[in-house]
């Protein structure tokens, strides 16, 4: 059986620069759920995250710059969990539900469930490219586990281009309705949406 990775750091840990974006990212995520994505300013963004505005401006110019950050971050994340399954032993249903929980881990533990994930859009088109080739590289990633969950029959023969996209998607959903107060945590949800999607897939 395939095992996720709980500590997924760095084997460079980042400096506490790094540390301190990435904890204001997390936090920026209550202002997200409360005002909305485009309706969160910095005010609201530093309020959420226990800062005077002057303050976040030393971490980030504005926010695009936060939402860049954001993207950046959960994508590199993502990336590094993504590769050391697809290494890992096991059949390609068993690889694939790893990926989807530990993807939902990330987005709901790492960003706090943060809407920004999805905004990738709303960033300049010089940083939005970047991104979006990040993004391409992930989809790939799954898209392969797919196909070779179809080749070991551990997964049915579908769409393998639309069953990856439909099972981002879903698995991205949880930021737009995730609360930290709710009656399950990150890893229940995770949990649970990864055997419910790939059940859905399997032989």
């Amino acid at each position: 059986m395939v095992q996720i990775q709980r500590n997924e750091a760095s084997r460079s840990r980042p400096g506490k620069r790094e540390e301190r974006r990435t904890e204001i990212v997390r936090l920026a995520a209550a202002a997200f759920r409360e005002h909305g994505f485009h309706g969160a300013g910095m005010r609201e963004i530093a309020t959420a995250a226990g800062m005077v505005p002057g303050n976040l401006y030393y971490y980030f110019r504005n926010k695009d710059d936060l939402l860049w950050f954001c993207q950046r971050q959960a994508l590199s994340r993502l990336m590094a969990g993504a590769r050391r399954i697809v290494r890992a032993k096991g059949a390609g249903r068993e690889r694939l539900a790893a990926i989807l929980e530990a993807h939902v881990i990330c987005l709901l533990e790492t960003t706090g469930g943060s809407a920004a994930h999805l905004e990738f859009r709303s960033l300049p088109p010089s940083r939005r490219q970047e991104i979006v080739a990040q993004r391409d590289a992930y989809e790939r990633l799954v898209r392969r586990v797919v196909k070779e969950g179809q080749r070991d029959l551990s997964l049915r023969h579908v769409d393998v281009k639309l069953a990856t996209l439909g099972l981002l998607g879903a698995a991205n959903s949880t930021v737009t309705w995730f609360r930290p107060e709710g009656s399950r945590s990150a890893r229940e949800i995770a949990a649970s949406f990864a055997d419910t999607l790939v059940g859905g897939l399997a032989t």
